[in-house]
């Protein structure tokens, strides 16, 4: 099926990828969220968090595949992928790996780079600094123009921002591209399932 992007949000593309690590209810989405730090990214509330499972869910993205009880408390639902969740992650993340687009879902496709193979990780984030080293040559003949032509600097404040902002990213993409294609990076999903106790976690 082809998901629309109003359905598949960047909460919905990390709920999505946990379940390619292993079937799990929303509150243990929630703690492994938390614990690797993932709400830098986006919003995660229980209610926010329940609300994607119930909209991926209704789009068939995912399924139900069990219910537990933990001794008083609520009752759990586990979720699994279905085919089409599975490709769904995959399909995002290429996208928005290799563009320039938004800051919100290049930082999760980021996230979930390790979704994908090396290779091709590798290969979308260059396609990306190459995109970025076109986005700065162009900022830096425009702000170089507008000086020469004599424009006032107090209009010139946004342009030479991001002009410093691409230029910060293109030397970083140089450091982690080959970090990442080094065999010696680890990649992939995480054997030990994040076995470090996240704090604070509300229920």
């Amino acid at each position: 099926m082809t998901v629309k992007d109003a359905v598949l949000t960047p909460l919905g593309v990390m709920v999505l990828a946990l379940l390619r690590e292993r079937d799990m209810h929303p509150y243990e989405m929630a703690r492994l969220l938390r614990a690797r730090r993932d709400d830098r990214i986006v919003t995660i509330t229980n209610g926010t968090l329940y609300h994607t499972v119930g909209r991926l869910h209704g789009h068939g993205l995912l399924e139900e595949v069990g219910v537990d009880r933990d001794g008083n408390r609520p009752e759990r639902t586990t979720y699994t992928l279905t085919p089409s969740g599975h490709a769904a992650v995959g399909d995002w993340v290429r996208r928005e790996l290799g563009g320039t687009g938004k800051p919100t879902p290049f930082r999760v496709a980021l996230a979930e780079a390790h979704n994908l193979d090396r290779d091709e990780a590798v290969d979308l984030l260059t396609a990306r600094r190459d995109l970025l080293r076109e986005d700065f040559a162009e900022h830096d003949a425009d702000l170089t123009g507008a000086e020469e032509l004599g424009v006032p600097g107090q209009y010139l404040l946004e342009l030479g921002r991001q002009r410093t902002l691409l230029q910060a990213e293109i030397a970083w993409l140089d450091t982690l591209i080959p970090r990442i294609a080094s065999p010696d990076f680890a990649w992939g999903p995480d054997p030990d399932h994040l076995s470090f106790p996240a704090k604070g976690t509300p229920e």
